[in-house]
């Protein structure tokens, strides 16, 4: 992992410092269109609400949104089952230590990423973990293990909260 400007892939970088959400959403509209799939109303709201958070957003806090925004409020299911298309889109990731969603940086790269959690301020930063990656699929290969998927999340503290 590397700490540098957001235009390097491999930098480590905050999940909300990238373009505008309304050319996120385009290009969110674009990558589903090739693929075959829709970007329905309901998804690109739930994206934009992820996409507009300035921290990880839990599905109920996405749920309590919705129903404020709205006058024929989505049931959790019907949410879980967006998130679950986001994920499969690869638009979103589920950080599952603290049970939230957060847009991802590069949607279009089928990255591995790991993220740097702080638990004061809950501020996320992404960095590439393909190396990291490489290495957690030799100790499964080694140990005849098929690995499916993998998350890194580190928590601690992150310099600002460190120095306040």
């Amino acid at each position: 992992m590397s700490v540098c400007s957001h235009g390097h892939h491999d930098a480590l970088h905050g999940v909300h410092d990238h373009v505008s959400t309304v050319q996120r959403l385009r290009d969110a509209e674009t990558m589903c269109a090739n693929a075959g799939t829709r970007l329905t109303p309901l998804r690109k709201e739930v994206l934009e609400l992820i996409l507009n958070a300035n921290a990880p957003i839990g599905a109920y806090d996405l749920l309590a949104k919705l129903k404020s925004a709205s006058e024929r409020p989505a049931a959790p299911p019907t949410v879980y089952r967006t998130l679950d298309f986001l994920l499969e889109q690869g638009l979103i990731h589920r950080l599952t230590s603290i049970n939230a969603y957060i847009p991802c940086c590069h949607p279009r790269e089928g990255h591995q990423a790991a993220f740097l959690i702080c638990t004061q301020c809950r501020t996320v930063k992404e960095a590439s973990a393909q190396a990291l990656i490489e290495e957690i699929n030799q100790i499964a290969s080694a140990g005849q293990f098929n690995a499916q998927h993998s998350i890194i999340e580190i928590s601690g503290t992150c310099q600002q909260c460190n120095h306040a």
